[in-house]
């Protein structure tokens, strides 16, 4: 049963009662970019969730209960963020929250939820620190410090000797990413010969790109959100940057989307990820099959992580016992679950407790498919 924030459950209201009282449900949120440059991750996530939520809902959890999904729409904005987190505890007594899309949101409202001692479970929040925030808040999302790494490693062997760096210095994510690609290429053994910044609004990138192209290195390595990577590529090529140059996305850019926004410009990009639609287990082509029946189109990483996310937070309220986010809290840190992405366990301080599996993808043709 899925609900919009705007959406009321009529007979329990006509009762006098809130939803989150509702006879046979239990109330979870969600909070999510629905709108705005990087709606395409919210999107994504919400549609991984209800497929989910489709399955879970057949039996129930708790001996037959409803799972009953708030979603709220974050756009982007920490302040919205928080006041979506502050409407879903305080109104619609939610006993857990799936959720926000980016770290930058996290960081802002994790405190106000932990303090009330709501679980917090991010799809793809992956900077630095995120689970350092309280012992409510966890993640499903392999951290950029797990990714990052081997898609550099897979670069130097494929010739990368020199990369320059570019990001947004306005965001938390941009930055940790950003952080996270420096170390990797020290740690590789790569030359950097270069590293600028912008801001996640610009849209003229000339400046930096072109004091990187004089210094001909052999990749460039991105670190920000899908509409200023697809700008950076796109100005990129009007530049002359050819197929010479290696380009590097991070988790950003891990979003078909980009080939849609950056079109050829975006060709040979390659990213690192957790999940591949082409992965041949039987769990993971029904989970393709069925979003594709669902939704008319390809699932992506996003929407993968939000599936076997709904899927963790249900079996935790199931193992809880009873619709009580301490217990659910509890009962996530137990958590041992086989799904779309593999098998999956937090790790004492809450996040993912195994980076196998991650994978280098490129954008080829305007999808994203196994780099050479």
């Amino acid at each position: 049963m899925l609900r919009r924030s705007f959406a009321v459950l009529g007979a329990a209201l006509a009762l006098g009662a809130g939803p989150a009282l509702a006879q046979g449900t239990v109330p979870v949120g969600a909070i999510e970019i629905l709108s705005g440059p990087s709606a395409a991750y919210g999107i994504a996530i919400r549609s991984g969730l209800e497929l989910a939520l489709d399955e879970i809902n057949v039996k129930g959890v708790l001996g037959g209960s409803k799972i009953v999904l708030t979603v709220e729409d974050s756009a982007a904005n920490k302040d919205q963020a928080i006041n979506a987190a502050r409407k879903l505890i305080g109104r619609d007594k939610v006993i857990a929250i799936i959720g926000p899309t980016i770290s930058n949101e996290m960081f802002a409202l994790g405190p106000v939820v932990n303090e009330r001692k709501i679980p917090i479970v991010g799809t793809s929040t992956t900077a630095v620190g995120i689970t350092d925030i309280g012992p409510y808040v966890f993640r499903t999302s392999l951290p950029e410090a797990d990714v990052i790494p081997v898609t550099l490693k897979h670069a130097k062997s494929h010739g990368v000797k020199s990369i320059a760096l570019l990001y947004a210095n306005d965001d938390a994510f941009s930055k940790s990413g950003f952080d996270v690609m420096k170390a990797a290429a020290e740690a590789a053994g790569l030359t950097i010969v270069a590293t600028e910044s912008f801001s996640q609004k610009d849209t003229d990138f000339s400046a930096q790109l072109t004091k990187i192209k004089a210094l001909k290195p052999d990749a460039v390595g991105i670190s920000a959100l899908l509409e200023p990577t697809s700008g950076v590529l796109l100005q990129a090529r009007q530049l002359g940057f050819g197929k010479e140059t290696l380009f590097i996305g991070g988790n950003g850019s891990n979003s078909p989307k980009l080939g849609e926004i950056a079109g050829a410009a975006a060709e040979g990009l390659i990213v690192g990820s957790p999940w591949f639609i082409g992965k041949p287990d039987a769990v993971n082509q029904k989970f393709v099959a069925d979003f594709r029946g669902k939704f008319s189109k390809d699932p992506d990483q996003f929407a993968a992580q939000a599936y076997d996310t709904m899927k963790i937070v249900a079996a935790a309220i199931d193992r809880a016992g009873a619709a009580d986010p301490v217990k659910v809290r509890d009962a996530l840190t137990q958590t041992k679950f086989s799904g779309v992405m593999g098998p999956f366990a937090f790790t004492p301080g809450r996040d993912p407790a195994s980076a196998e599996g991650v994978v280098v993808l490129m954008m080829q043709g305007g999808k994203f498919s196994i780099a050479p």
